[in-house]
């Protein structure tokens, strides 16, 4: 029995020992395990983190090299500027110095010419003085009484062309007009001088913003080209900053695209429908205006029965220029000329109105441009009913046609009166700095003369000549030549008064 019991101790502790031990070889197998796992999952992290820091490695690297290569391709741009900025320098700096080269050669080219002419001017007035002492022995005369001679014949030639030019500008003023008439046109002048108007084929149309343009425009044009097509100008929209420019010949159409584009862009509906209505408006109103101002003529001039149709061409002429001088501007300024000018001579005052505000309306139609204006308003007047004096008048003023009537010279003059006045037209102001700088031109002709200038409207020239050259005996002679050259040679109103300086200066300095 206790053998038994002993056997089942041993026994039962070997079972122990034996399960201990099995249960212990299998945690070791199992801790082996997960340790392979461990490192099998560390070696996984590595490798993949190991990758990441490569693609980012890269990644960096990329950057970093297209960075540098963006800043070497400024760095090469800067570089080039750098370069084609010093060869335009050093081109300059050639240049420069090539001209500088030019200007030291023609500096000693011109100190030896200076050399030269003085050694000749030496020579000359040796020649001179012996030319002189031949001819005292030839003549038997002295320079002195040679001279003197000289100076009676000058003056008796110079008594006689002041007398012959006496004689001309008397005889040219009793063929031009007498001292009533003179006074009479100066009166009449100075009572009716008005401000005149200059003309254009160009408006200017100013906007609050460049963004309007676009609406103008519109989408592909369609507004702009409704806008044209309506109005018969032309909208030029470029880059000038708040402005658009309206170009046409006819300044009524001009106007009725100016105030119709006003309103368009004031309603701020731009579309063609639109454009259309208001420019029919616009349209509308401009002729309701141009009548308006046709009568409103007629009332300040007190002209009373005109034909409606000729007052809405006198409202016309408010859009219409000639030689740059506003048309109605002119008719009605010739207007009161010939009233106040019919009224100093005895003559019917409301028909020679009537005939100076109606001389040029042969001007505002458009049709029967073959026809000259003068005989298509003579033809206009007898249309609408105007009396045959009034008519001929209007023909006549550019002899057109024969004269007929006692106003008819009337018109002719008045019309020139008002187109000749200063600043009147264009035409004037190019034909007087024309005439000035022929006179300035003329003087510069003749040796010894270096500058000359036109003063008091050209009624006066001053020349300026070299002392060296020039005597003061030659400077009246001088004098007498050119006005004697510009009285041959050009054509000019009144005299022109030449005068000649002649200056010597001697100069030295305190060292």
């Amino acid at each position: 029995m206790e053998t038994t019991i002993i056997i089942g101790i041993i026994a039962l502790l070997l079972g122990v020992l034996i399960s201990f031990f099995v249960l212990k070889n299998i945690n070791s197998s199992k801790n082996n395990t997960i340790i392979e796992d461990a490192k099998k999952e560390a070696e996984r992290i590595k490798k993949e983190k190991i990758l990441q820091a490569k693609e980012k490695f890269i990644e960096l690297k990329s950057a970093h090299e297209k960075s540098i290569n963006e800043k070497n391709k400024d760095i090469n741009k800067a570089s080039a500027r750098v370069k084609e900025k010093e060869t335009k320098l050093n081109q300059r700096l050639g240049e420069m110095n090539r001209k500088d080269k030019e200007l030291s050669d023609e500096k000693l080219v011109v100190g030896k010419q200076k050399e030269i002419l003085h050694k000749k001017q030496e020579e000359v007035d040796s020649a001179k003085q012996r030319q002189i002492q031949q001819l005292e022995v030839i003549s038997n005369l002295s320079a002195e009484q040679a001279k003197k001679e000289l100076v009676d014949t000058l003056k008796d030639e110079a008594k006689t062309e002041a007398l012959s030019i006496i004689q001309d500008t008397i005889e040219e003023a009793k063929l031009t007009a007498n001292q009533e008439a003179k006074k009479i046109v100066i009166q009449t002048i100075q009572r009716t001088a008005t401000e005149h108007a200059v003309e254009n084929a160009v408006s200017v149309f100013n906007i609050e913003s460049d963004a309007i343009k676009g609406m103008i425009i519109g989408r592909e044009g369609r507004n702009i080209r409704a806008f044209e097509e309506a109005t018969g100008v032309d909208v030029i929209v470029d880059d000038t900053p708040e402005a658009i420019i309206i170009s046409c010949f006819d300044s009524v159409r001009r106007e009725i695209a100016r105030l119709a584009l006003h309103k368009l862009v004031t309603d701020g509906r731009i579309h063609p429908a639109r454009i259309e209505e208001i420019v029919k408006k616009t349209r509308k109103e401009i002729e309701d205006e141009i009548i308006e101002i046709g009568k409103k003529t007629t009332i300040d001039l007190g002209i009373h029965g005109l034909h409606p149709e000729l007052i809405r061409m006198v409202g016309r002429m408010r859009y219409r220029s000639s030689y740059g001088q506003n048309l109605l501007q002119h008719s009605r300024e010739t207007a009161n000329l010939c009233a106040t000018m019919a009224a100093e001579l005895g003559l019917d005052s409301k028909a020679a109105k009537r005939a100076g505000l109606l001389h040029d309306i042969g001007k505002v139609p458009e049709d029967n441009a073959e026809t000259p204006h003068a005989i298509l308003g003579m033809q206009l007047a007898e249309k609408y009913g105007e009396k045959a004096d009034v008519c001929n008048a209007i023909g006549a003023h550019h002899d057109e046609i024969e004269m007929t009537s006692l106003i008819s010279p009337l018109i002719q003059v008045c019309d020139a009166v008002s187109g000749a006045r200063p600043g009147a037209r264009r035409q004037i102001l190019e034909s007087y700095i024309s005439r000035i700088k022929e006179l300035e031109d003329t003087a510069l002709e003749f040796p010894g003369v270096v500058k000359s200038y036109a003063i008091q409207a050209g009624r006066e020239l001053r020349v300026v000549v070299e002392s060296e050259k020039v005597t003061d005996a030659d400077a009246g002679k001088l004098s007498f030549q050119i006005s004697e050259k510009i009285q041959n040679d050009m054509t000019y109103p009144g005299q022109v008064k030449v005068t000649v300086i002649r200056e010597t200066r001697a100069i030295s300095y305190a060292k």
